[in-house]
């Protein structure tokens, strides 16, 4: 086991997912890090590939896929997405916690590999709040908002997937809880074990 702890999250579009991680990513600065994931689409004139993805070729994607390199992979329209195992190997390495932001389908591939993988899903406090929050965009049609609403359903039925469920009414409230599982983690007895060997060394074996 490493002292480093994989997450996975996962919510439905609306639920505040970015904004949270967003948010314990700023407060945890130097212990976590989200891993960057492969995608075959085109790369934006605005973006460095590295950041937003790791830009690749569909023929080079699909090798990864041949040679088992995705924790998890899916495809979204015209273009393929995939965590690699790799990334996430070195983040965990380094000593950072990892989080995965991805859907529920995803997230069980990892847990699949990975069995250790930590999984958290987002709810919004009612369906009726998420669908106000994606009409308060302003950016969809009424087409597109029904459609997002058809697929957070189905996203939101898998929330038993998880092993921790974040309910972001109030937002602050579902950081502290997001943050609170993150740091509970890192107290269980085996990484503290890990963490604290010396100590644990020192300590005479179990006695009458």
């Amino acid at each position: 086991m490493s002292i480093a702890c994989l997450f996975t999250i996962s919510a439905p579009s609306g639920a505040g997912k970015t904004s949270l991680v967003k948010a314990l990513l700023e407060k945890r600065s130097t212990s976590m890090a989200v891993s960057v994931s492969h995608s075959t689409r085109e790369i934006r004139s605005d973006e460095i590939d590295g950041e937003a993805y790791h830009f690749v070729s569909l023929a080079v994607f699909n090798q990864m896929v041949a040679d088992d390199e995705f924790l998890e992979h899916a495809r979204v329209f015209d273009n393929c997405y995939g965590t690699a195992r790799a990334s996430v190997d070195a983040l965990l390495a380094s000593g950072k916690h990892v989080i995965l932001e991805i859907d529920w389908q995803g997230a069980r591939q990892v847990k699949k590999k990975l069995p250790e993988t930590v999984s958290i899903f987002v709810l919004p406090p009612s369906r009726e709040q998420l669908e106000q929050r994606l009409r308060a965009r302003g950016t969809d049609d009424e087409v597109t908002i029904e459609r997002r609403m058809r697929d957070a359903d189905r996203e939101m039925s898998h929330y038993q997937d998880a092993e921790y469920l974040v309910i972001n009414d109030d937002f602050e409230q579902a950081l502290f809880d997001l943050d609170a599982i993150i740091q509970s983690q890192g107290l269980t007895l085996a990484r503290q074990m890990l963490k604290n060997q010396s100590l644990i060394d020192s300590i005479p074996s179990e006695m009458d």
